[in-house]
């Protein structure tokens, strides 16, 4: 399992690379102002880091209760990052709506476009991650850095 260090190291990654791309095309997209987007991204960068320690911690400790290991399959890994967004989707819908004077509806179709952009970025990223940063003891191919 994976050493609280190493999630800290994961989740500042994971947020700041996302922000750095989610910024600007959540500006052209939405038609927002970068400075309203970025509020809206440095809001939710936070929830989510806090939500990533709190939700990967609690999935890592229910597989190895359930299986003995965290090493992740495929399709494992697209569960695991659609429930990831489903609960950051729920945390922050209230907070986008207020924010920018919109209803929950509005709020939710852009919810879910963000959403929809994190799920596809969080698999990309973890999978990468997994690569570069791999547990000791992993066997398989999928644990192993690209060479």
């Amino acid at each position: 399992m994976r050493s609280t260090r190493d999630r800290i190291r994961h989740a500042i990654l994971f947020e700041l690379v996302g922000l750095a791309m989610m910024i600007p095309l959540g500006s052209l997209l939405f038609g927002l102002h970068g400075s309203d987007m970025g509020v809206i991204g440095v809001g939710s960068a936070m929830a989510a880091t806090a939500w990533n320690y709190v939700y990967n911690l609690g999935f890592d400790r229910l597989m190895q209760r359930l299986v003995g290991h965290t090493n992740k399959s495929l399709t494992l890994r697209v569960g695991h990052a659609l429930l990831f967004e489903a609960g950051l989707l729920v945390i922050l819908l209230p907070p986008i709506a207020w924010y920018l004077g919109i209803g929950l509806a509005q709020a939710f179709v852009m919810d879910l476009a963000i959403a929809a952009f994190y799920v596809a970025y969080a698999f990309s990223f973890n999978l990468a991650y997994d690569r570069v940063f791999p547990l000791r003891g992993w066997d398989g191919a999928a644990a192993q850095p690209s060479r």
